[in-house]
């Protein structure tokens, strides 16, 4: 069973993410339209988050990812394919190979893909509601305090939550643009 592992959130987070975007660039060259920070490690207002850094890349065309796998693995990414996700290219990364402590999650998505705005409305409404964010945050803590020996129950007491937010997140969306 994973452990939840929790932690305060960190500056480091965002030059975690700079590096690896810098990585992710230099591999998907002329494929990638624009790249992302997304998830908990992106919205200091949350306060805490699992120390994985969420990645979201828009390519011109998914299918072309697939080309691409072998230099994943070379940078220590496991190529998941759509993993649950219709048109979605999933790549885990972790730190050791044995210990399998993530580090990074990519999430790839073609241009128009529903999932994109999905995503940066999340963070931005986040970024913007920092009440929210915070209740959110509260929440992962009590959780892994509740549930710290069992990653699967901390994110089943979190998913009504997020998805009442991914719901506000849309309708806020929905009457500023």
């Amino acid at each position: 069973m994973r452990k939840t592992n929790i932690l305060p959130w960190t500056d480091k987070w965002a030059k975690s993410y700079e590096l690896e975007a810098n990585k992710l660039k230099q591999i998907f060259r002329d494929e990638i339209i624009e790249i992302f920070h997304i998830g908990s490690t992106s919205i200091p207002t949350i306060g805490y988050a699992k120390p994985i850094i969420d990645i979201l890349i828009v390519v011109k065309e998914i299918d072309k990812v697939d080309f691409y796998n072998e230099k994943m693995r070379l940078e220590g990414y496991e190529p998941k394919g759509e993993y649950g996700i219709e048109g979605r290219r999933y790549f885990p990364k972790s730190n050791n190979e044995h210990t399998q402590h993530r580090t990074h999650h990519v999430h790839i998505f073609q241009v128009g893909h529903g999932a994109i705005k999905g995503h940066l409305n999340f963070k931005e409404y986040l970024l913007l509601h920092p009440k929210r964010a915070k209740a959110y945050g509260d929440l992962k803590i009590a959780l892994a305090k509740q549930f710290p020996d069992n990653h699967y129950d901390y994110q089943e007491g979190k998913q009504e939550f997020v998805e009442e937010l991914v719901k506000e997140a849309r309708d806020w969306a929905k009457k500023i643009k």
